[in-house]
C-alpha cells in the first residue's frame, strides 16, 4: 500500500491518456490484474486435497445410485412419471425446507454439519439396499427413502457449498467450485458405467450398498482435517427474522437476484435427465440399461469437459452465464428432433459441456457476490431454486413425455429453458443500464447490448406574459411562497 506520493503520482510526459500534454497531477492508480489461475490450484491446499478425495468416493456411490434408483422404479413400475415422482420426492424437501437449511449453515460449525449429514445419507443407502437384496423393495420404500435423502440435503447442500470458501479462501474460490464441479462429473463417467454393469450381473441392490460404504470416505476427510488452516466464517447469532433477512438481501442485489431466477429456469424444466434418457432409451432407441448408463457417461464426459475449461477461467461474467444457458436450451432442442441415435448421444457431451458451464459460472459468481455473513442463507436459495424445482419441472415433464412422447417432453424443456435465458438476459441487461441494439444496414447488421442514452430534460416552455389580471402585489406574492 503506498503511503506518499511516488512514481505512480509523478509527472509523466508521455500519458497515454492525454496526449501532447504533460501531466500536472497526480496519476490515478492502475486497477490490479486478475491473476492468472491455473487449473488446479486449489489442490494446493491440504484440506481442500482432502475434501475433493473424500467426495470423488463419495460421488462415485452417489451416481450409482442415481442411476440404479430411476432404473428400478421403472422397472417396478413401467412410468416415466413414476421416475419423475421419485425425483421429485427427493428434491421437495430442497422446495419445502431449503431456507431453512440456509439459517443453519450460517448458524453452526459447518465441518459438523457435514459430518452428521454424510453418517445420515450412508443409513439411507444402506436401507434401500437391505430392501433390494432381500427381495421385499416396493415402490413406496424408494418414495419414502428419496423423502428422507431429500430432508438431509436440505442441510447438507448449502454447508458443503459454503464450506469450501472456509477450505480455500476467497482467492481460489472460483477454482474450487469449478474442480468441485469437476469431482463431481468425474465420478459421473465412473459411476453410472460401474452401476450399468452391476445392474446387469446382480442387480440394483448391490449399486444401493456400495452408495452406502461410499460415505465412509467423506467421513474420514473431515476427520483428518487440519481445523487450524480452516477460514471459518463468523456464525449468525440465533435471532428472529433471519430468514426474511436473506430473502431481503437477494433481492436488493440484482446481481445476485436475476442469476437465481435463471438457475430456477433451467433446474425446473432443463435439467430432467432422469425422465428423458429413460424414455429415449426404451421407447425411441429400444434398448436397455447398457445404452442409458451410456448415455449419462457421455453427458458427464462434457459436463467434465466444461468444469475443468471453468476451472482455467479466473472471471465469468453474465454474458457467459446467459449466453451458456440459451447455447444449452438450443442444444436441448437438437437432441429432441435429431432421428440418430450417435447424433443424440454426440449431443449428450456438448449438453453436458454448456450444462456445467453454466452451473459453475452461476454458483461461483453468486457465492463471491455475496456476503460472507448472508453466504449461507443466499446458497441455500440458490439450491432451493436449482433442485427445488424438479418437484414441479418432474412431475411436469414426466406428464408430457408419456403422454405426448419424448422428442415432445425434451422439446418443451429446451423451450422453456430458452425462455427463461432470453428474459433474464433482458433484465440483467436492464439492471446494468444497457439497451439492445440493432443495426441492419448493409455491412453492419449487428445486434449487441450497448449503454442506454440518458434522457435529455424536457425543455420548458416560456411563460406567456399575463394579459389579465394584474400582476398579484408583493405582499400576496411573498405570502405565496
Amino acid at each position: 500500500m503506498s503511503t506518499g506520493p511516488g512514481a505512480h503520482s509523478a509527472p509523466a510526459p508521455n500519458d497515454p491518456d492525454t496526449p501532447g500534454t504533460r501531466a500536472t497531477g497526480p496519476k490515478p492508480p492502475k486497477a490490479p490484474k486478475t491473476p492468472r489461475t491455473s487449473m488446479f490450484s486449489s489442490l494446493r491446499v491440504r484440506n481442500y486435497r482432502l475434501f475433493a478425495s473424500g467426495q470423488l468416493v463419495s460421488n462415485i456411490g452417489t451416481w450409482m445410485q442415481r442411476i440404479a434408483q430411476d432404473w428400478l422404479v421403472h422397472s417396478l413400475t413401467g412410468s416415466a412419471t413414476a421416475v419423475g415422482l421419485t425425483v421429485a420426492l427427493q428434491f421437495l424437501p430442497m422446495l419445502l425446507f431449503g431456507l431453512y437449511g440456509g439459517v443453519i449453515a450460517d448458524r453452526y460449525d459447518k465441518r459438523r454439519l457435514l459430518l452428521l449429514t454424510q453418517v445420515t445419507m450412508s443409513l439411507t443407502g444402506l436401507a434401500l439396499a437391505a430392501l433390494t437384496l432381500t427381495g421385499s423393495v416396493q415402490v413406496w420404500h424408494v418414495y419414502g427413502l428419496a423423502f428422507a435423502l431429500g430432508l438431509v440435503t436440505v442441510v447438507e447442500n448449502p454447508a458443503r457449498q459454503t464450506f469450501v470458501a472456509e477450505l480455500v479462501g476467497p482467492g481460489q474460490l472460483r477454482n474450487a467450485v469449478s474442480l468441485n464441479s469437476a469431482n463431481f462429473q468425474s465420478a459421473r463417467l465412473v459411476g453410472p458405467a460401474v452401476a450399468g454393469v452391476l445392474i446387469t450381473a446382480a442387480g440394483s441392490g448391490w449399486a444401493f450398498l456400495v452408495n452406502g460404504l461410499s460415505f465412509l470416505a467423506p467421513i474420514a476427510a473431515l476427520l483428518l482435517m487440519r481445523r487450524a488452516d480452516l477460514s471459518p466464517a463468523e456464525p449468525v447469532r440465533r435471532a428472529r427474522g433471519q430468514l426474511r433477512e436473506g430473502l431481503r438481501y437477494v433481492r436488493s442485489h440484482p446481481e445476485l437476484m436475476w442469476p437465481i431466477i435463471l438457475v430456477g429456469f433451467i433446474g425446473t424444466f432443463g435439467f430432467n435427465f432422469p425422465i428423458w434418457l429413460t424414455a429415449f432409451t426404451e421407447r425411441v432407441f429400444d434398448q436397455g440399461a447398457g445404452v442409458y448408463g451410456l448415455l449419462n457417461v457421455l453427458m458427464a464426459a462434457g459436463s467434465l469437459t466444461g468444469a475443468l475449461l471453468a476451472a482455467r477461467r479466473s472471471t465469468a461474467g453474465r454474458r457467459l452465464l446467459v449466453g451458456s444457458a440459451a447455447l444449452f436450451a438450443l442444444l436441448l432442442g437438437l437432441a429432441a428432433v435429431t432421428p440418430w441415435f450417435w447424433v443424440f448421444a454426440a449431443l449428450m457431451v456438448a449438453i453436458g459441456v454448456m450444462g456445467l458451464t453454466f452451473n459453475v459460472t452461476a454458483n461461483s459468481s453468486v457465492q463471491l457476490a455475496t456476503d460472507p455473513a448472508m453466504r449461507g442463507r443466499v446458497m441455500s436459495l440458490f439450491m432451493m431454486v436449482f433442485m427445488g424445482g424438479t418437484p414441479i419441472g418432474g412431475p411436469l415433464m414426466g406428464w408430457i413425455t408419456d403422454t405426448y412422447g419424448p422428442r415432445v417432453g425434451l422439446l418443451a424443456g429446451a423451450f422453456l429453458s430458452l425462455l427463461g435465458a432470453v428474459l433474464v438476459g433482458l433484465a440483467l441487461a436492464r439492471a446494468a443500464g444497457l439497451r439492445l441494439s440493432m443495426d441492419l444496414r448493409r455491412g453492419r447488421r449487428r445486434v449487441a447490448f450497448v449503454p442506454r442514452e440518458p434522457r435529455e430534460p424536457l425543455p420548458v416552455s416560456p411563460v406567456a406574459e399575463p394579459t389579465s389580471p394584474a400582476p398579484a402585489p408583493p405582499a400576496a406574492v411573498g405570502a405565496s411562497r
